[in-house]
């Protein structure tokens, strides 16, 4: 072993082994493993990696008084719970909106490595969605606009814009999805009540993905065809999913999982700034006058609708864990190693326990999955 290197043990995610990680200058360089089931050691896993935050903690991407120290805080908030990777999310709004959270994500990045290294890339939700009701969730219906690459080619200019989540509802979509896919822009289809020919259509231009599936979609469907059909069936498309115990139920979460496969699904929390918050109503650019539950169920004042979400993505992994049919090493590879196949800008290695791969690490103990560390670059920060 060399000098300065450190090393790190902890049991699996299965609890079958007993994983060495060892490192140096931030990196790791070597990986062991013996067969051992004992429990008294915490489970070592990757840092988690959620590619659709809007906020957390009072801190909000969407928020009139964001600055590039906004998202230097969010990152410092969301390592301390396990995130080591986000991306922030921009949702539905004005273009002058846009460009000044891309622009505070962009000069974020450009002032601090630690942050670059936390932030691939961002991720833009709407404001090409579907304005029908249901479909477009609290997404404020005037600043709904129809797709345009060219607006997106604005974006790009101005921010790291890694997914763009679209409705290809009309028939110009394919065409302008054609040409953000071919500026290297990921296409993820959500808010939509789009039928099949036009969500083929999206998918044959080069969209990849599914925002929160099962969310952001019209109340009342059809049996068949819809599109959560349309885009569990077609295997180019990686499914996003909000495990918080509100946007799905958790067999729902589960034959969407297994329908996927072990590749085609990932975790996101869609976190907004009031998780964190104390229970109770709070007024939020995403979503307006919202209300936080004790279970952390984020609705839109009078109404049943979601408004985002409350609840982190390591909470996320802790329900998906206690479900027989997920267990906890795959709740882990699909809140880390899946989510780093589909974003934009991610480090070589990272969301795994491998050699070359960044020392963003997460400890947890106990039934609860308590955090107890959490470090990056083999550093702790948590």
């Amino acid at each position: 072993m060399s000098r300065g290197t450190r090393v790190f043990e902890g049991r699996s995610a299965d609890a079958a082994e007993i994983v060495r990680v060892e490192v140096a200058d931030g990196v790791i360089t070597a990986v062991s493993c013996h067969p051992s089931r004992d429990e008294s050691f915490p489970v070592l896993a990757p840092g988690l990696v959620d590619t659709q935050v809007n906020g957390y903690a009072g801190l909000d991407v969407n928020g009139d008084d964001v600055t590039p120290s906004t998202l230097a805080a969010l990152t410092a908030r969301l390592r301390a719970v396990g995130v080591t990777t986000w991306v922030p999310t921009v949702i539905t709004g004005p273009e002058e909106r846009i460009l000044h959270a891309l622009d505070c994500i962009r000069r974020a990045r450009d002032a601090d490595p630690r942050v670059r290294d936390a932030i691939p890339c961002a991720h833009i939700e709407g404001p090409f969605i579907s304005p029908d009701d249901g479909a477009r969730g609290v997404h404020d219906i005037e600043s709904i606009r129809p797709l345009d690459a060219e607006e997106v080619e604005r974006w790009r200019r101005a921010g790291p814009v890694g997914i763009v989540t679209v409705s290809p509802h009309d028939d110009h979509s394919a065409e302008h999805i054609a040409r953000v896919t071919r500026a290297g822009i990921t296409v993820a289809i959500g808010h939509t009540s789009a039928d099949h020919a036009h969500i083929l259509a999206a998918v044959d231009a080069g969209a990849r993905l599914a925002t929160h599936l099962g969310n952001g979609i019209p109340t009342m469907l059809p049996r068949h065809p819809n599109p959560i059909w349309s885009l569990l069936a077609d295997e180019r498309v990686t499914a996003g999913l909000i495990a918080d115990g509100h946007h799905l139920p958790d067999e729902t979460l589960v034959a969407m999982i297994r329908a996927k496969g072990e590749r085609g699904a990932f975790l996101v929390s869609d976190l907004t700034a009031i998780g964190g918050l104390p229970v109770g109503s709070h007024t939020t650019p995403v979503g307006g006058q919202v209300v936080l539950s004790e279970d952390l169920r984020l609705s839109h004042a009078g109404s049943d609708l979601l408004a985002g979400a409350a609840a982190t993505l390591t909470d996320g992994v802790r329900r998906l864990a206690r479900l027989p049919a997920i267990g906890l090493g795959r709740a882990l590879r699909l809140a880390s190693e899946n989510p780093v196949r589909i974003v934009p800008g991610g480090r070589p290695g990272l969301g795994r326990l491998e050699p070359g791969g960044p020392a963003d690490l997460v400890v947890l103990s106990g039934d609860g999955l308590d955090v107890d560390d959490v470090f990056v670059g083999g550093v702790a920060v948590a």
